[in-house]
């Protein structure tokens, strides 16, 4: 054994807004919106001013819920959607429903019977929906546990890797991975005995996907017959040397027993100069499972109904870092929004006054007991900036990541300079007059870009909703429009060494429904961004996003940290088609929609 642990010997035959803080900003709804030409028409969809600069507005009714808005803020190619969060759904109902016909003995019908929702703002379905959802799961607090969804047999099936932990330095233990890799030995439980005590043997570690390892027991050399998955940061894991030192039984594993009559002098020799874990690993894993912030600390956190301003919101629960917000005015504590606690999306409290930034006040006026301000030190620190040069000015372009639909990036305008580097950003052709829709991105977030930079990395870039001529060309639309693009230099354009792979997969945010962690995979790597697939979805689904997001995890988060990992879609449809037995007829029960079984 190396510098990871020194071999010592085993006993072989010896057999775990308030009115938010006084000084937050109003909210500030009289701030100046920008002016519509006469010449445009304007349509008004529940409480929603759209503008349209080719005038064919028109209505549409949404194939999933039912609502009627605005054809050209629908969501999709063919418009029959109100938003992404609707149009999975149709697709998964679809699904199930042809599943049930097929169980039941009957032909498919052309359409899923498909749930009534809400009716919803066409822009800001996609976040409202969630909020909805969330609400009809509000009478219990219980999780209903998703299909198990066994990681190491995905991984081995399709013959692929799992991005390493090193590769996200806001997950457990993604700054002290170390040189943990194929052909590290470790002691784990030994199953392969017909003892009724716990017993131990080492194990060699021969693939590594996140925090699982495919392991294979000592003395087994090419016999694969008995290798198993483990998540190395469970407290059954331990360096070579920890039963010594623990006076535990190791005991060779029953189907190879007989193979050497002196196990000791056999281990002696076969872990000489490899490697181990680091003594301190199980409380490295322990340290970096504690998080700072606590139940009822007050932040403030992006309004998902109103993209352009921040709400006071409660911590209501902690889960590895994700933090699950309720809005201070939610009677119910259903009103809530997910995110990680280094997420862009939450500050300080007084975090929008002192920027400028838009703030909704709260109506409660009396605290809750135990309510404190969560301290600024907690949240993500972002790059100080010199705004007193050349600078970003508003009316200038750029390209931009569409938050409200994250598969795209699109030409944006923007549309007001706040301090400390951050802008209000709005996608051209679809923004709301009132600004509700801008959305408050620092000057060194990796989701703007200078103008052509989609062009130059092959990336489609979206053109404004209702443009004529296409393709879109910048230089002919920046003279229409009689605007100047945002000076390259201003941009983020460090590139780190993230270690990303194409193929790779891990488990990721569905940001759409920021409560959903899925099974997804790196299908491409431009810089510093990764396009993420979630696994058994349609490709319009994907998701542009950060190789350094918070939103990103290795393979076996779910697992390590106790949070719900939703599986591939395709898989679900196949375990529930599955799962019911011909004979009886009895169709599968349905939890959830879109990818939740919740």
């Amino acid at each position: 054994i190396d510098s990871y642990g020194m071999f010592d010997g085993y006993d072989i035959d010896s057999c775990s807004e308030e009115s938010t803080s006084s000084s937050s900003s109003d909210d500030s709804e009289d701030e100046v919106v920008p002016s519509i030409p006469a010449s445009l028409p304007i349509i008004k969809n529940n409480g929603q001013v759209y503008t349209y600069p080719d005038g064919k507005a028109g209505m549409a009714t949404c194939e999933m819920c039912g609502m009627v808005g605005v054809r050209d803020a629908f969501y999709s190619k063919t418009k029959r959607f109100c938003s992404v969060s609707c149009s999975r759904s149709y697709s998964s109902n679809s699904k199930k429903a042809s599943i049930l016909a097929r169980l039941q003995g009957k032909p498919p019908t052309k359409k899923a019977k498909v749930l009534q929702k809400q009716p919803l703002m066409a822009k800001l379905a996609a976040y409202a929906q969630y909020q909805a959802s969330q609400q009809n799961q509000a009478k219990s607090k219980a999780v209903t546990p998703a299909e198990s969804f066994d990681w190491g047999q995905y991984i081995c099936s399709n013959n692929t890797a799992g991005a390493p932990v090193s590769c996200f330095k806001h997950a457990p233990m993604g700054k002290c991975w170390g040189d943990i890799e194929e052909g590290v030995r470790i002691e784990v439980i030994n199953t392969d005995t017909n003892l009724s005590t716990k017993v131990y043997w080492i194990a060699e570690i021969i693939k590594l996907a996140g925090f699982k390892a495919l392991l294979r027991y000592e003395g087994f050399d090419g016999d694969n017959s008995k290798d198993f998955w483990c998540n190395l940061c469970i407290p059954e894991v331990h360096p070579v040397g920890w039963c010594a030192s623990s006076s535990k039984p190791l005991v060779p594993p029953k189907s190879i027993q007989h193979k050497y009559s002196n196990w000791k002098a056999f281990l002696v020799k076969r872990l000489t100069g490899t490697k181990t874990l680091p003594p301190d690993f199980s409380s490295l894993v322990h340290e970096n499972m504690q998080f700072p912030f606590k139940k009822l600390m007050r932040v403030e956190v992006v309004d998902k109904n109103y993209l352009c301003r921040t709400r006071v919101a409660l911590v209501e629960e902690v889960i590895g870092g994700r933090l699950r917000l309720v809005y201070e005015e939610s009677e119910d504590n259903s009103d809530d929004f997910w995110c990680h606690m280094f997420s862009p999306l939450i500050h300080n409290i007084g975090w929008s006054r002192s920027i400028g930034h838009r703030f909704k006040r709260s109506d409660v006026s009396k605290k809750m007991e135990g309510q404190s301000d969560a301290p600024p030190q907690y949240f993500q620190k972002v790059k100080d900036v010199d705004q007193s040069g050349e600078w970003f000015k508003e009316g200038m372009k750029l390209e931009a990541i569409d938050p409200l639909n994250l598969s795209t990036i699109c030409a944006a305008t923007v549309r007001k300079v706040l301090a400390d580097g951050y802008l209000m950003i709005g996608i051209d052709g679809s923004e709301a007059v009132d600004g509700s829709d801008w959305f408050c991105y620092h000057s060194m977030s990796p989701s703007i870009f200078p103008v052509g930079f989609c062009e130059i990395n092959s990336i489609e870039l979206t053109p404004p909703r209702g443009y004529a001529k296409l393709p879109f060309k910048w230089f002919d639309y920046l003279r229409e429009m009689g605007s100047v693009a945002a000076p390259v230099k201003l941009f983020n354009k460090e590139v780190p060494n993230h270690g990303f792979r194409l193929g790779m997969k891990l488990e990721a945010v569905d940001l759409m429904e920021p409560r959903l962690v899925c099974v997804a995979t790196v299908t491409r790597i431009v810089h510093r961004l990764l396009r993420i697939h979630f696994d058994g979805w349609e490709d319009e689904y994907d998701q542009w996003v950060d190789c350094e997001s918070p939103d990103l995890y290795p393979v076996g988060w779910c697992q390590l940290t106790g949070y719900q990992l939703q599986p591939p879609a395709s898989q679900s449809n196949r375990e529930m088609s599955q799962s019911v037995p011909k004979q009886k007829k009895k169709a599968p029960q349905y939890k959830g929609q879109k990818k939740s079984k919740l």
